[in-house]
């Protein structure tokens, strides 16, 4: 089977919301993410054959095939096609997975997977909230919810609370899990370690126009946090252990990857930084929801002909703290070789954009510390996780 390589991986910093990349239109800021890996790469725009992007909420400045859109807003032809995908918070991730497929299947060459989600412009469960508030329905069917009629409105804060619960997982460990995610960014910025996978953007107002200050550092890293800060966020829920504080934050974002094929790597002359090595997906319980990279990684070392301790570096997403310990706990893996430079609950969860964020991180933090396998997953809404492993060349 014909091999999959990542050329380029880049990321713009995490903006909060409302924050630093708030004014920036969706599409705009995803173009300049297309515009970058063509530079990185230095190949012609033209022989870009398709680009998948991951979006969460597409409605709004977000809707009408945002991927294709980007593409309009980019440098590239108007010859190069977009598509947009919804995997939930691994839509980016399944976009790579989409891309890599193309490129294996020996149908393409040379292939964008992105992703971008403006959370301070287009809301978190925008495509849900709003047509229910318009009297266009709910989208959880009739047939759902008989299924599920003992849980009728599951969700993914009680998935995380289920998931603490499951494993044992008391407030105090997930406030110093939430500590750590922090100090572990904080580090990674001061050594210089996103340097390589960051697009510094400009400012922009509220309006569009553009300051002259530049957003290279991620919004959400509080280089002031304290254990004691986080312990005393209130809680979610009474009698749960959920806090924003040890969750993702509502991030704006948008990040890509180039995947090409050993053809034409050898025709553009260019350079790879990881070929792919395994891809998998699985759908599991969607009530817990958010256990599922559990036994996604299981069954994909199991396909592989891999073990926990053969992969050097692992980024599971920070959805909430419970997810990446129990997935620590179930699966045996080494915490040191986990989320090393920081997570979402530090870094910011740009859902749509996060699966290509994650793989960028990873992949530059295979370079940078001279390692050879890394492992990525992620929870992902309606009970399933993706999963990929890459080599780095």
């Amino acid at each position: 089977m014909p091999e999959a390589y990542i050329v380029a991986a880049v990321r713009t910093a995490g903006g909060k919301r409302g924050g630093r990349l708030s004014g920036w239109h969706p599409v705009d800021l995803a173009a300049k993410v297309l515009d970058e890996l063509v530079d990185r790469s230095g190949i012609d725009p033209a022989q870009i054959e398709d680009v998948i992007m991951g979006c969460v909420s597409q409605v709004g400045e977000q809707s009408t095939n945002v991927a294709r859109n980007a593409v309009l807003a980019s440098k590239l032809p108007e010859s190069v096609p977009g598509t947009s995908v919804d995997r939930q918070c691994g839509s980016s991730q399944q976009a790579l997975h989409f891309a890599a497929q193309a490129v294996m299947s020996g149908t393409m060459d040379v292939v964008i997977a992105a992703g971008v989600e403006s959370m301070s412009r287009v809301p978190m469960g925008s495509p849900s909230i709003l047509p229910k508030k318009n009297g266009m329905g709910y989208y959880m069917s009739p047939n759902i919810r008989q299924r599920y009629a003992e849980v009728p409105d599951f969700s993914q804060f009680m998935g995380a609370e289920m998931v603490a619960k499951k494993y044992g997982l008391a407030k105090d460990v997930l406030d110093e899990y939430a500590y750590r995610s922090h100090q572990r960014a904080i580090a990674a910025t001061r050594d210089g370690n996103f340097s390589d996978e960051i697009l510094p953007v400009e400012v922009r107002a509220a309006d569009g126009s553009a300051g002259a200050d530049m957003h290279a550092v991620d919004e959400g890293i509080r280089f002031d946090a304290t254990i004691e800060g986080i312990q005393g966020v209130k809680l979610l829920q009474e009698g749960g252990v959920i806090t924003a504080a040890n969750a993702s934050q509502i991030c704006d974002g948008a990040t890509g990857v180039m995947v090409v094929s050993e053809k034409a790597l050898k025709t553009h002359g260019l350079k790879p930084l990881a070929r792919i090595h395994h891809l998998s997906l699985l759908g599991h319980d969607p009530v817990i929801m958010l256990e599922a990279p559990i036994p996604a990684t299981l069954r994909a070392l199991q396909k592989a002909g891999m073990k926990i301790d053969d992969i050097d570096l692992f980024e599971v997403n920070e959805a909430f703290a419970p997810i990446p310990l129990a997935w620590l706990q179930a699966t045996g893996a080494d915490p040191d070789r986990l989320n090393v430079n920081g997570g979402a609950i530090a870094l910011g969860h740009p859902l749509g954009a996060s699966g290509t964020k994650l793989m960028t991180t990873l992949v530059h933090a295979l370079k940078k510390r001279n390692k050879r396998y890394g492992l990525q997953t992620m929870c992902e809404g309606g009970g399933m996780a993706n999963v990929t492993i890459v080599e780095r060349l």
